[in-house]
């Protein structure tokens, strides 16, 4: 006489398969809270979809159901919150980047500004010099064109080669 034992995990209940001298016996044992109940890690439990989690946790008490979402759901935050933190402190550093570069471009324009603003102070007591020599000459009474002194003039001067001339013995001779 030989007896077989089998084991048959159902989702809520467990199954004792006896197997002795031919004869077929099954027992159905309703599985206890926590019972043969698998134990799944944090990663394990926060990569289920949540149709898988719902059939990892069928024959669960209620109480369990309940401790095993809350703990999913803790460590999805955690993993949420985790990512807002990373984030933050990345667009932290952009912006702090972006804060440099400005500045520099402020401190750019910045001399560019006073440099203009010197050339056009020159440019300024260059016109008022102008004019203060336009009313000189308008008061002198004389003619603009006779106390101007001439500038940027250029006087052209044209070379005009003649001809050469064949000379024959005869004209070398006379000459």
């Amino acid at each position: 006489m030989y007896i077989r034992v089998f084991f048959c995990y159902l989702a809520s209940v467990n199954c004792i398969i006896l197997v002795s001298d031919g004869i077929l016996f099954s027992c159905i044992v309703k599985r206890e809270c926590g019972e043969n109940v698998p134990v799944l890690s944090d990663s394990e439990l926060m990569s289920l979809s949540v149709r898988e989690l719902n059939t990892h946790l069928r024959g669960l008490s209620r109480e369990e159901v309940q401790k095993l979402k809350q703990r999913r759901r803790t460590l999805k935050n955690r993993g949420y919150a985790a990512s807002c933190r990373v984030k933050r402190v990345s667009q932290r550093e952009a912006l702090e980047q972006q804060k440099k570069e400005l500045q520099r471009e402020v401190e750019r324009l910045g001399s560019e500004n006073a440099g203009m603003r010197r050339e056009l102070e020159g440019l300024g007591a260059r016109l008022a010099a102008l004019q203060r020599f336009a009313r000189g000459l308008e008061s002198g009474g004389g003619s603009l064109l006779a106390t101007t002194p001439r500038l940027n003039t250029a006087s052209v001067i044209t070379i005009v080669k003649s001809p050469q001339q064949v000379h024959t013995p005869r004209e070398q001779g006379a000459s």
